[in-house]
């Protein structure tokens, strides 16, 4: 059986006050701060909605609480009934 195809989505999550107050601290040491806190929530939820092994997150976006993973299509429904999450949207390449 073929493996499901797995293509980047961007998530934006819904409103988060502690994201909030960690991003006004414009600060090294507050920016390094909100990285670690993003990196750990975002990786919370893939391992809370998704099996082990089956996405691979490429990176968190502090500037708007928002992470790219690879994922099929499927896991992209599943997150979009997330809580947590705001929107799913795949990756379009602009030529």
């Amino acid at each position: 059986m073929a493996k499901p195809q797995q293509e980047v989505y961007f998530v934006f999550m819904n409103f988060d006050p502690v994201y909030e107050r960690l991003r006004a601290d414009r600060s090294k040491e507050g920016s390094g701060t909100l990285d670690a806190y993003l990196s750990h929530k975002h990786d919370k939820l893939l391992a809370k909605l998704l099996q082990p092994d089956t996405y691979r997150k490429k990176s968190s976006l502090a500037i708007v609480d928002g992470f790219a993973v690879e994922i099929t299509d499927a896991q992209a429904s599943i997150l979009r009934l997330a809580k947590e999450v705001r929107v799913v949207e795949k990756n379009q390449e602009l030529a």
